[in-house]
């Protein structure tokens, strides 16, 4: 379905009966990331899974204000609001993963139990913060200028998905496909609207959230281990499981033991 909020058509599944579990995709994705999942989720919950702003059939506007994590995590307040939903379980991938947790701390009465997948509450110095908005801005031209096409050759092969060579080349060739289907003005508008180094950093803040979260980390992505590692640290009510097949995209990787992980996490004691 299609829901207007501020002037901008997001795209939105709903499947399921239950608790209210709403999922985030994460960048170059859409709401068919979670399709493969519903088979185990939507037995105990109403599945939500919108196109995030850029992606997908989600409008792609040109004003990046639209794009900023904040806001796009209002958008998120006011779907539920349309939807008649008070409160959900969460889940987030990488970049939805970082608006998940922007939502859970800026809205926390509205969220029952946070899952994080190989994502981050971006990065603590501005220093950090500045030379990463040039890299994603360097990102988006590439985008703008090469096109679609040239950017998901060059996506694909970065070491952050280098495991995903290993997986079945139908699954691969599905992936590819998926990511073409996005436009270039949204995802290069998403780099620098939503990038990590254009929101604020939450680390500060993960020791108010009081709701259940699970992290979620590959053994092969090194780097997302050592950020859950150090978000354990700060949050209060935390569990952590490291999937040892698995580098930072997971629920691809090791999809039937990631569904079953995730259902059994969201549907014990349910409301």
């Amino acid at each position: 379905m299609k829901v207007n909020i501020d002037n901008i058509q997001y795209h939105v599944e709903v499947s399921g009966e239950g608790f209210p579990f709403l999922l985030l995709h994460g960048f170059t994705g859409d709401s068919s990331t979670w399709t493969p999942f519903l088979k185990y989720w939507d037995k105990h919950s109403q599945v939500i899974i919108p196109d995030i702003v850029g992606h997908g059939k989600t409008d792609s506007p040109d004003n990046l204000d639209d794009y900023k994590i904040e806001t796009a995590a209002k958008h998120l307040k006011l779907l539920l609001e349309h939807l008649g939903i008070q409160k959900v379980d969460l889940l987030g991938y990488s970049m939805g993963g970082r608006l998940a947790l922007t939502f859970a701390i800026l809205y926390p009465e509205r969220v029952r139990k946070l899952i994080l997948e190989s994502a981050s509450p971006g990065l603590n110095k501005e220093v950090q913060r500045q030379e990463r908005r040039m890299k994603d801005a360097e990102l988006a031209k590439f985008i703008t200028d090469q096109g679609i096409n040239d950017f998901v050759d060059y996506w694909e092969n970065i070491s952050l998905f280098s495991p995903n060579k290993n997986l079945p080349l139908s699954i691969q060739n599905k992936i590819r496909h998926q990511r073409l289907s996005n436009s270039a003005k949204g995802l290069a508008n998403s780099l620098c609207g939503m990038g990590t180094g254009s929101q604020p950093s939450w680390w500060e803040r993960l020791n108010d959230l009081h709701c259940e979260v699970l992290l979620l980390t590959g053994i092969k992505d090194e780097k997302f281990c050592s950020i859950a590692k150090e978000m354990q640290k700060c949050l209060k009510n935390v569990n952590w499981i490291v999937f040892y097949q698995s580098g930072h995209t997971i629920h691809v990787e090791e999809e039937e033991k990631f569904g079953t992980i995730v259902s059994d996490f969201v549907s014990l004691n349910q409301e």
